[in-house]
């Protein structure tokens, strides 16, 4: 069985510092014989969640191709800044409408047995850490797996070369084993295929 995960950002921005954290992570999944995919936010731009919305038009096209992306992965590598101490809107409001059921859907189908890596990088000391625990504490409700490791790093803007990549050798291995351990959870994981 080929182990899909899909690699991504909480944050749109080009230069993110966090896009570059998953990419990290997900170099130690591809090792472990992941096949790797990432998001590029603007190719989903999703309106801010509206019930009435939702009612009266269906599920957004984006939110339709954004909930077929989640479903044809089975782990998800995360890598979200802190914004006023939890997750940024950005992903929040992505979650909100991936759980909105589309036609034929079982209930969570994006989330549910899915196994999930969470990193974030901050300018700050703490690395993000905040953040992740209510992101943990979303994915969990929403029946993921949510690794025990997780991997906060402060100092953002002085982690990466010019190339992007880790400049301390040891933090760059924390990342990737992020990867590798969801690889290899996934490898043995019942409910992968489901």
């Amino acid at each position: 069985m080929t182990i899909k995960i899909l690699a991504l950002s909480g944050s749109q921005r080009a230069a993110s510092f966090n896009a570059l954290l998953a990419r990290a992570a997900a170099n130690g999944a591809a090792a472990e014989g992941a096949e790797i995919s990432f998001l590029d936010w603007r190719d989903y731009a999703m309106p801010l969640y509206d019930p009435d919305l939702e009612r009266a038009e269906g599920l957004p096209e984006a939110v339709l191709r954004f909930k077929a992306l989640l479903k044809a992965h089975q782990g998800f590598l995360i890598a979200s800044p802190e914004y006023n101490g939890s997750l940024t809107p950005l992903l929040k409001n992505a979650i909100d409408w991936a759980t909105r059921p589309a036609a034929g859907d079982p209930p969570m189908v994006c989330f549910k047995h899915k196994v999930i890596g969470l990193l974030s990088t901050s300018p700050g000391v703490f690395g993000g850490h905040t953040g992740l625990v209510h992101l943990r504490a979303i994915l969990s409700r929403l029946g993921s797996f949510v690794l025990p490791e997780q991997y906060p790093v402060g100092e953002a803007g002085k982690l990466f070369d010019e190339q992007g990549e880790l400049r301390d050798p040891k933090l760059k291995a924390i990342a990737e084993s992020i990867g590798a351990r969801a690889a290899t959870v996934l490898r043995s994981w019942p409910d992968a295929t489901s």
